[in-house]
């Protein structure tokens, strides 16, 4: 690609422009997408990829998907096949080229020897909680092993009964030889490798020892030729790190890491521990909850993935953490399904709306376009009888000024079909309205009347007789609390769960909606963007399930979240 046709460069494609035009690394870019098979991926995940894949794609480069399945007690084979899931639906392809850090354990076993004879690794016999303890703090020095000084026959038979499995859990750890008085914590003689005896997804039980991040990480960018190795600020420490790993093994043409800043979003946790506990406490559903920040939950609710790959771009690269606002992602999920999601009538809290000077059993057929954004997406044609159902929130008794919606001797205009006006409201012993019978000027089919008229407020509507039931879910926040990384003294974070991120309603929709398809959107008018259920929605077995997707800006989606009804 030609500098002209990368305006403005952020700082991640200038270094790598840079790196390129200098002959630092011989073509073509080569990144890395390298996630831990331990969980699903979320949000901020789809940063990464967009970035490892959009950069690569950019200097006609290829991008390598390398799982770092280094601790076999956490993975599972259900994440792994997530993860590509996901990655496919985002729109990406690492073809061939997918690997595992447990592809190398071999080789890094063997490396890890090397530091050993250059007196660069001993073994530490010291117990899990004396590492830590005298690891030292950011002001204090830590203090050396006393098995810092073994010799290098020693430390070579002691590593290799560590993987003859001769030792228990916990028991003996490699440590890298650098600096226990570093003023970076992650110099301080660092572990590499630790006992786990455990069944590995791939290897079995071939092995019992299990490098660490830190020593897997720059080794297997290296082993397979990766040029950029783009991580998020919180590794920014660990680069002195995987500097020293590569210098002392000296190997050619070392990977360059670089750091850039995470995605972090309002009313919204990215934490893996915190999501994890939120299946496994069956708060949410699972990691595919439609209110979880995981690409399959956010697939589930009716993301497009174009529109997350619209969000990430915006949204830009720097060295500084923030918080974006969910108003934003929210903005290019509207933008999109704007232009591709078909219109469609649904009542989601009915009432009853009986037309009393319209002919009994007479039905008509109204014309309706299913997308005005886009011409290709046709008409359809949607029954209109003597009974109707209206939202119950576009009724008011006794309403204030400009109020245009439905009112007792108040004219309205039903969406595609006549003018209404409403003559009595029935109600039951309890007070509650039950029906609202009305009269049509049948002068004003298509929504307009031949005298000229106005009418200002318009409503949605389905007929009784005609319309199907669906379930229809509508999410919210799954927090109350905007920036979850900021807690208040004492909370926990389940302390600010929103208990009405959920809400499920049975709702009257046009007949159309008997065919419609798992995972297709739906704008239903005055009420926002919905998706059909990728797995509950059932259409062949009568079960429509639809789940909000994001709601609309007008004030309709502001009076109906404060729950605005009669």
């Amino acid at each position: 690609m030609s500098d002209e046709t990368r305006p403005g460069l952020d700082f991640l494609r200038q270094t790598v422009k840079d790196d390129m035009d200098s002959g630092r690394f011989p073509p073509p870019v080569t990144t890395r997408f390298p996630p831990e098979p331990n969980g699903y991926l979320h949000i901020g995940h789809a940063k990464a990829i967009c970035l490892d894949f959009g950069i690569a794609e950019e200097w006609q480069g290829k991008t390598n998907l390398r799982f770092d399945d280094t601790n076999p007690t956490k993975e599972d084979v259900e994440f792994v096949d997530s993860i590509k899931r996901d990655i496919h639906w985002l729109g990406f392809d690492w073809e061939d080229r997918e690997f595992f850090a447990s592809d190398y354990f071999e080789q890094l076993y063997q490396w890890a020897q090397q530091l050993i004879s250059k007196g660069l690794a001993y073994v530490d016999s010291q117990s899990p909680e004396e590492i830590s303890k005298n690891r030292g703090t950011p002001t204090q020095a830590g203090i050396e092993s006393p098995y810092r000084t073994r010799t290098v026959e020693e430390n070579l038979e002691l590593f290799q009964d560590m993987r003859d499995g001769k030792f228990p859990d916990g028991s003996c750890v490699l440590r890298a030889k650098i600096d226990m008085a570093h003023p970076n914590l992650n110099m301080r003689d660092p572990v590499m490798y630790r006992i786990k005896h455990a069944h590995h997804h791939r290897t079995g039980d071939a092995w019992c020892i299990y490098p660490m991040y830190d020593w897997a990480h720059g080794q297997s960018d290296a082993i397979e030729g990766i040029t950029h190795s783009m991580c998020t600020l919180e590794f920014e420490n660990h680069r002195p790190l995987y500097n020293w790993y590569l210098e002392k093994l000296e190997l050619p043409n070392p990977p360059r890491q670089i750091e850039f800043n995470r995605l972090n979003l309002t009313y919204t946790v990215l934490s893996k521990r915190k999501l994890l506990e939120l299946v496994q406490k069956n708060i949410v559903e699972g990691w595919n909850d439609p209110r979880m920040p995981t690409i399959s939950g956010i697939r589930r609710r009716g993301y497009p993935a174009g529109a997350i790959r619209a969000f990430v771009g915006a949204m830009g690269v720097s060295k500084t953490e923030g918080m974006v606002d969910l108003s934003a992602l929210e903005y290019y999920v509207r933008e999109e399904l704007n232009r591709t999601a078909r219109r469609v009538m649904v009542v989601l809290d009915p009432v009853k709306v009986v037309i009393t000077n319209y002919p009994e059993g007479k039905t008509e057929q109204i014309d309706a376009e299913n997308n005005p954004e886009d011409e290709s997406a046709g008409w359809r044609t949607i029954p209109f009888s003597r009974e109707l159902f209206i939202e119950r929130a576009d009724f008011m008794e006794a309403p204030p000024k400009k109020y245009f919606r439905l009112s007792p001797g108040k004219e309205v205009r039903l969406k595609h079909a006549y003018f209404i006006t409403c003559q009595e409201v029935i109600k039951d012993a309890r007070g509650i309205i039950t029906e609202l019978r009305c009269t049509y000027d049948p002068e004003s089919r298509g929504g307009s009347s031949p005298d000229g008229r106005k009418v200002k407020g318009t409503l949605h509507w389905v007929s009784c007789q005609e319309s199907v039931d669906a379930r229809v879910r509508l999410y919210d926040n799954l927090f109350v609390k905007p920036d979850m990384g900021t807690l208040e003294e004492g909370k926990d974070y389940l302390d600010y769960l929103n208990p009405e991120s959920l809400v499920e309603v049975t709702a009257k929709a046009e007949p159309c909606m008997t065919d419609a398809k798992a995972g297709e959107h739906y704008q239903f008018l005055r009420n926002g963007y919905f998706t059909a259920d990728e797995i509950d929605h059932l259409p062949q077995d009568g079960t429509l399930v639809f789940n909000r997707t994001v709601t609309l800006k007008d004030s309709w989606a502001k009076m109906e979240r404060k729950g605005q009804t009669n």
